[in-house]
C-alpha cells in the first residue's frame, strides 16, 4: 500500500540530522550534512528524499467526508511532515502567545475546512489566508531535526527574535515589579522573601503578608 516511504522497520539504524532555517514562517534554507538547499523546490525534494529513507510521513486516518461518509485515508507526505514539525517548534519560540491562540482557534480550523471541502478558489479562502502573513512576521529562526525510524525528533532551536534566558535579569525584573506593586498598593506591602501568603489577623493594613525567610514570629494559629 505504501509507495513512497521505507518501512520504519527497514529504515537505517543510524539517525540522520538536518537543520531548517525559517524566514517569516517559510523554509528558506535546509542543511543536510555538507549540502545546503535554498530554492523552494530543492528544499522540498531534499526533505522528501531524506524522509522517505527514514520512513517518515505515513498517515493512516479515518476521514469524515463532505457528503457525510466516513472513509479510511492513507497518505504519504514525507517532506511535509518534517516541515510541519519544525515549523510548529519554531513558532513555540517566536510566535506571540495571543496571536498563536487566535490563529489556532479561528484561522487553522476555518482554512482546514475550506480546503478539505474543495473551496480553494473562493472569497472566504482569500479572506482567511490574508491573516497568515501577519501572524508569521516574527517566525524567524533555525530548528535542528533528527530522523530515526519513522520519527521526527526536534533537537533544538534558535532565533534572533528572542533574547537568551538570563536568571539574573529575570530575578531583577521580578524584584522591580514587586517593588512597584508595593509602592502603588500599600495595603499589600510586606517583606518579600518567598511566595507563601500568611493571613495575619493583627495586620490592619492587609489580611495577608508574605512569609519571610527571616526569623519572624507569627501567631501559631496562622502558621
Amino acid at each position: 500500500m505504501w509507495k513512497l516511504t521505507t518501512s520504519p522497520e527497514n529504515a537505517p539504524t543510524s539517525p540522520e540530522t538536518l537543520s531548517i532555517e525559517f524566514k517569516a514562517g517559510l523554509p528558506a534554507k535546509v542543511t543536510i550534512g555538507d549540502k545546503v538547499y535554498t530554492d523552494a523546490v530543492d528544499i522540498f525534494n531534499a526533505l522528501n528524499a531524506i524522509a522517505r529513507k527514514h520512513g517518515v510521513g505515513r498517515i493512516d486516518i479515518v476521514e469524515n467526508r463532505y457528503i457525510g461518509v466516513k472513509s479510511r485515508g492513507c497518505y504519504e507526505s514525507p517532506g511535509a511532515t518534517i516541515l510541519r514539525a519544525a515549523h510548529l517548534d519554531i513558532e513555540g519560540l517566536t510566535l506571540d502567545r495571543a496571536v498563536r491562540q487566535l490563529r489556532d482557534q479561528f484561522i487553522t480550523p476555518a482554512l482546514s475546512r475550506i480546503l478539505y471541502d474543495g473551496y480553494f478558489f473562493s472569497p472566504e479562502r482569500e479572506f482567511v489566508t490574508s491573516a497568515i502573513p501577519g501572524s508569521q512576521r516574527t517566525v524567524n529562526g533555525t530548528v535542528r531535526v533528527k530522523l530515526y525510524k519513522g520519527n521526527v525528533i526536534i533537537e533544538g532551536r534558535f532565533s534572533d527574535e528572542v533574547r537568551p534566558y538570563s536568571h539574573i535579569s529575570v530575578c531583577i525584573s521580578i524584584m522591580i515589579s514587586r517593588v512597584f506593586m508595593m509602592s502603588v498598593n500599600p495595603p499589600w506591602m510586606s517583606l518579600v522573601a518567598s511566595n507563601q501568603l500568611i493571613p495575619l489577623a493583627s495586620s490592619r493594613s492587609s489580611p495577608f503578608v508574605l512569609r519571610s525567610a527571616f526569623n519572624l514570629s507569627f501567631p501559631s494559629e496562622h502558621v
